[in-house]
């Protein structure tokens, strides 16, 4: 057995850490409220927390568990893979899949933080890194005409929350609070005060509102180019900030607008099947990655000498949102295994043209966006199937009728067939597949 040690435990203070060992095998290290305390303020008190430790890929098809979703079942946490949701417990690894994952104990002594890895000798800590969680605010003095953002009191429903964002214009305000909304209720979900949703008590604005840019039509907008030259890197970045920001609203939407949404009784005896409480935690972790994103994008470009807001935006992903605002399968089958799924088909071409001018720091961050949009897309077709599921209909049909209706233009490619796979869609969703006639460009992204 071999003995790793982790660090101080005043240095992994992050709710998951990526742990690489010196033979090359990762981990990844939750940092979880002590299940006898999370109803208590947990401040920095060491005993309020506990820390488990776990193979870093699902054993089913290899899906980042630094991405999981955390609930509490009979007293223990589970960890459910972004991929295809299989859950695993913490401390165990077992799961109700009836395959296993490796868990390895984790040892808290004397302000230091170890890891027991068993059948192993002389191993030792290559690398230990904050999973990404956090969105960057802008630093220094703002002068913002609008002032502080607005919160909503504690009794505000999830519903009122999300309407409250989209008609926020200003995105440094939407980001803030699209953060604190997910955390408060991801908070809350774990105690006996969970988030109210307040379905059918509020309605969405028709278009989220934006401040200070210039609309032109997606084909009017400035052409990027091949990434050579900074000026080319920042249109390519502006847009894809823009998109980001779009995703945020999308994400939001979707709660709010189809949160009474029922499954059709489709045979005798079916019952119609309200959407679960983890529906809404999925679409609000989406909103809160597409807002890291955002202030990700956005900060890029302060450093690369520019702005958001210095160039023309479309508002291409919204009409998208209009044409599927009647129908819930509509909205996942257009907006996230079509147009985010495209954004998986075009990262790497893009993330490449960065690296070869050697823009390192970019590249990180569109590493960080294509990795969680694989998740957003695995979110996509999860729900998909689930409502599918209850309806006993071929999620596969219903997307394909889904697109041919709603969606403008042709699903080309060239596609990531890999993360699509991973994300759950293979060939039979997307190959050979036309909407309505469009001479236009698919939007990517989101």
């Amino acid at each position: 057995m071999s003995i790793v040690d982790i660090g101080r435990l005043q240095d992994l203070r992050h709710a998951r850490h990526s742990i690489t060992l010196s033979n090359g095998k990762r981990l990844v290290l939750f940092r979880l409220p002590n299940i006898n305390s999370i109803s208590r303020p947990l401040g920095e008190n060491p005993e309020a927390w506990t820390y488990y430790a776990m193979e870093a890929e699902c054993p089913h098809a290899g899906g980042p568990m630094a991405d999981a979703h955390i609930d509490i079942e009979d007293s223990s946490y589970i960890a459910s893979c972004p991929w295809h949701a299989y859950d695993f417990n913490v401390e165990t690894g077992e799961s109700s899949y009836g395959i296993k994952a490796c868990t390895f104990p984790v040892v808290v002594q004397d302000g230091r933080v170890s890891i027991r890895v068993a059948d192993a000798h002389d191993l030792q800590l290559a690398q230990v890194e904050p999973v990404s969680e956090k969105v960057k605010f802008k630093h220094g003095p703002r002068v913002e005409p609008s002032g502080p953002a607005v919160y909503l009191g504690d009794d505000s429903s999830l519903c009122e929350w999300c309407v409250h964002i989209l008609n926020t214009s200003n995105p440094e305000h939407k980001i803030e609070l699209t953060t604190h909304l997910f955390s408060v209720f991801a908070t809350r979900e774990q105690t006996q005060s969970p988030m109210q949703i307040g379905a059918g008590t509020v309605a969405p604005p028709q278009e989220p509102p934006r401040q200070n840019l210039t609309q032109v039509k997606p084909g009017q907008m400035p052409k990027a180019g091949k990434g050579g030259n900074l000026k080319s890197r920042i249109i390519m970045l502006h847009a894809l900030a823009n998109i980001e920001q779009w995703a945020i609203d999308l994400a939001i939407d979707i709660v709010v607008r189809f949160a009474a949404f029922r499954t059709d009784a489709t045979n005798e005896g079916d019952q119609p099947q309200p959407l679960p409480r983890t529906f809404f935690y999925d679409w609000l972790k989406v909103a809160n990655d597409e807002a890291k994103h955002f202030s990700l994008l956005r900060a890029r470009l302060e450093e690369l000498g520019s702005h958001f807001g210095a160039l023309p935006v479309h508002h291409g992903l919204w009409e998208s949102a209009a044409r599927t605002a009647c129908d819930l399968r509509a909205r996942i089958s257009v907006i996230a295994l079509v147009h985010e799924a495209r954004g998986l088909d075009v990262n790497p071409m893009t993330i490449e043209k960065f690296r070869n001018a050697k823009d390192s720091e970019s590249v990180d961050v569109l590493s960080i966006i294509h990795n969680d949009e694989i998740t957003h897309v695995t979110t996509g077709h999860r729900w998909l199937s689930w409502i599918c599921q209850q309806e006993r209909t071929d999620p596969v049909q219903v997307f394909r009728s889904n697109v041919q209706k709603h969606f403008r233009g042709a699903v080309k490619g060239p596609f990531n067939a890999e993360a699509r796979q991973q994300a759950g869609m293979d060939k039979d969703y997307y190959e050979d597949l036309h909407g309505q006639p469009w001479k236009g460009e698919v939007i990517a992204g989101g």
